[in-house]
């Protein structure tokens, strides 16, 4: 819990002191309540983990499932709408906005829900599903819905998400300037129509 406290003063410029930290921050409150249900839940204690659960959620507006497993100094920035599910594990480090999930596809039994490694950045409204594995040092942006594993060091957006730099290209992720994929493959699809009907032109005019 004290790896969560201070890693908000080197993600958030906002945190100023620690008693504002400590009182306004309901990622820290729910992840404070998530350790305690956690630790009940995997001692088998029956209806109190789900019960703790519940109260951290109408009090911060975060879900975490006390099944969830969750490393250190994990930030949930604003927080309103985040939902971890039961099998998920979230690793080292990594940094969740708010109105994300890390949910299943369906009512399988069993893991089905994703693994994040250490350092992972999860964008605002992103959502994760499925039995899926994302690699250390992965920034998924705004909105994307992953659905698939993601290798180290990538980045991913889009619906779904698909990955647009991989290691070593140097590619940051600016939530506020998404690249639209989509439009960037119609766009090299026109041009390509355009040369082609240019030499069809220049052909048939030799002709």
């Amino acid at each position: 819990m004290r790896a969560d406290f201070q890693i908000i003063f080197e993600r958030d410029p906002a945190a100023r002191n620690g008693l504002e930290v400590l009182c306004c921050y309901p990622g820290l409150h729910a992840l404070a309540m998530h350790r305690i249900s956690h630790w009940l839940y995997c001692r088998q204690i029956p209806v109190l983990p789900r019960f703790l659960s519940h109260i951290g959620r109408f009090l911060t507006g975060i879900e975490i499932h006390p099944g969830a497993t969750i490393g250190q100094g994990v930030f949930i920035d604003h927080g309103m709408g985040v939902v971890i599910g039961e099998t998920a594990i979230v690793g080292d480090y990594c940094l969740i906005y708010q109105n994300a999930t890390l949910g299943g596809t369906g009512k399988e039994t069993g893991k089905r829900h994703p693994t994040l490694s250490n350092n992972v950045v999860v964008g605002a409204g992103a959502k994760i599903l499925g039995n899926i594995a994302i690699g250390s040092r992965v920034r998924i942006g705004a909105g994307s819905i992953v659905l698939q594993d993601v290798p180290d060091d990538c980045t991913v957006v889009g619906v779904p998400g698909r990955i647009i730099c991989r290691t070593g290209c140097g590619c940051p992720l600016e939530h506020g300037k998404l690249p639209d994929v989509e439009a960037q493959l119609i766009r090299t699809l026109i041009d390509r129509i355009e040369r082609l009907e240019q030499q069809l032109d220049s052909s048939s005019q030799h002709l």
